[in-house]
């Protein structure tokens, strides 16, 4: 698809690359924490996917799931696949804490207080040891 930004380019920057999908760190104002799972071929639909697709695609979503809790213990972890704006499969995995601007509300609605900075800073602090995890805990599952 020549006008699909996700088929154009890598939708973040590049933490993990396989033949079916990708995975990337977002760069979202306020959510350092967030990630993305792409799958490479342009589909805009989880059930354009085949059965053993969707069950490889929602591993590598639990997998981030699970590493972002381990290294950065989180409030919550937000998962989500939208494409209204961009109609190319992508799921959103996303660190939440109760003291980002925006929770309990989703990242897409308005503020519900300022910025905290210094707490936005240690949680990127913390993203080269979770880029590394997701590379190694992704190696370990879908490079067996």
């Amino acid at each position: 698809m020549n006008d699909c930004v996700l088929c154009q380019e890598p939708g973040g920057q590049p933490i993990w690359q396989g033949e079916k999908l990708r995975l990337i760190r977002a760069d979202e104002a306020g959510f350092p924490a967030f990630y993305r799972i792409v799958w490479n071929a342009h589909v805009a639909e989880f059930s354009d996917l085949s059965a053993a697709q969707r069950q490889h695609c929602m591993e590598a979503v639990a997998l981030v799931e699970q590493v972002l809790r381990q290294q950065l213990q989180p409030t919550k972890i937000n998962l989500a696949t939208l494409g209204n704006v961009v109609p190319h499969l992508h799921w959103h995995i996303i660190a939440r804490y109760d003291w980002d601007s925006h929770f309990p509300a989703p990242v897409w609605a308005s503020a519900q207080r300022p910025r905290d900075s210094a707490r936005e800073a240690a949680v990127v602090a913390q993203l080269p040891m979770v880029d590394a995890a997701l590379q190694q805990a992704f190696a370990a599952y879908y490079e067996k």
